[in-house]
């Protein structure tokens, strides 16, 4: 049963409790709207989660992105952990439970424009289980060392646009997981924060299916990873359809990567089964780079196929970092143009022995 609502304006501030009773043991979400047809929250207000109380609060039991591995401090060896916010009066008060600030289930023609949502325990914004999703016109804003605070999260939903947006956190810009399709993200400002990525998907076996996803016209400056798609050994499903085009990175660690054996902080044996990779387009994706250009890291029993890179130009800039060149492993397709630094690490073609999907892995 639809639940039918017009637009609620939001021009002043909502501050999130910080004292820990309010939350009992700990809530999900901070703010929430289920089951609702035609809401639109706009209007130039701020959401303020006030999260760091909760950033310092057990910070190793929260995921740890994986792509750190990658990241090698010119003198040190791999980054354990990544640096905690200041403690401050609030830590070690709050629950183990972090909420996201404000999330959307179920619903119907969702439009959230002109709100700055800021230092949200976790996830800024979440869609879940929703269609025809609008976002334009929004900021998010909390520290790039703050834990887990996704910008935007998209899971289980379709026909969603996000555009003209400023996105600032420490994790994820924007977070596409496992039942999204026929998204459009465009002229999206990104940093910090962990770039744009799709996944991780498949974690525990899952099945994950993610289709038709056009990323374009995005500014990225000094975030850990540019346009990303991660996911774990032992999945199924699919990512299909793919358009990254017209990125600009400015000290970007890590401007493209795919990477097929993810695994955050911990152990993860080897498996055959793979979330199939293809149809997977890189076009004008320009600026500079700390660490390495392109990272492709496919599974071996399931190659990525359809993998084209056109206009990559990507030039170093020596930092704190350890410089690597391109890596490809089991990655196929095309180059339709030379690219900065040559990527000749991609195989061209197709692999000739790749396993066909089973119906269990179609989605």
């Amino acid at each position: 049963m639809w639940l039918k609502f017009f637009f609620s304006q939001l021009d002043g501030t909502i501050i999130a409790p910080t004292d820990a009773r309010p939350w009992g043991k700990g809530l999900l979400q901070w703010l929430e709207f289920t089951k609702l047809k035609g809401i639109a929250i706009q209007g130039k207000g701020i959401l303020d989660g006030r999260g760091s109380g909760w950033w310092q609060d057990a910070p190793y039991e929260d995921p740890y992105d994986d792509e750190r591995k990658l990241i090698i401090p010119l003198n040190s060896t791999v980054q354990e952990r990544p640096p905690m916010p200041v403690r401050n009066e609030l830590s070690g008060k709050m629950p183990s439970i972090k909420p996201t600030a404000l999330r959307f289930y179920g619903s119907f023609n969702v439009t959230v424009t002109g709100i700055t949502i800021q230092n949200s325990p976790q996830c800024h914004l979440k869609f879940d289980n929703c269609m025809g999703v609008v976002v334009h016109d929004i900021t998010v804003s909390s520290p790039g060392d703050s834990p887990n605070t996704d910008g935007i999260h998209l899971q289980n939903s379709n026909d969603v646009l996000i555009h003209s947006s400023n996105l600032a956190c420490g994790d994820d810009c924007v977070s596409i997981q496992t039942g999204c399709s026929n998204v459009y993200i465009h002229n999206v400002n990104c940093g910090p924060g962990h770039g744009i990525s799709i996944g991780s998907l498949g974690r525990d076996n899952t099945k994950a299916c993610v289709s038709n996803i056009t990323v374009r016209d995005i500014v990225m400056h000094n975030t850990m990873n540019g346009v990303r798609i991660k996911t774990w050994q032992g999945g199924s499903g699919s990512v299909q359809g793919v358009l990254f085009s017209n990125i600009q990175v400015s000290e970007v660690q890590l401007p493209i990567v795919i990477d097929q054996f993810y695994c955050d902080k911990r152990k993860c044996s080897n498996e055959t089964a793979a979330v199939a990779l293809s149809g997977i387009t890189y076009e004008k994706i320009r600026g500079t780079y700390t660490v390495k250009p392109v990272h492709f890291a496919c599974s071996d029993s399931l190659p990525c196929i359809g993998v084209t890179l056109s206009a990559i130009e990507l030039k170093p800039v020596q930092e704190r970092y350890h410089l690597y060149d391109p890596f490809c492993w089991q990655t196929f397709g095309e180059l339709t143009t030379p690219t900065v630094p040559p990527i000749s690490c991609l195989q061209i073609g197709k692999p000739t022995n790749n396993r066909v999907q089973s119906d269990h892995d179609v989605c």
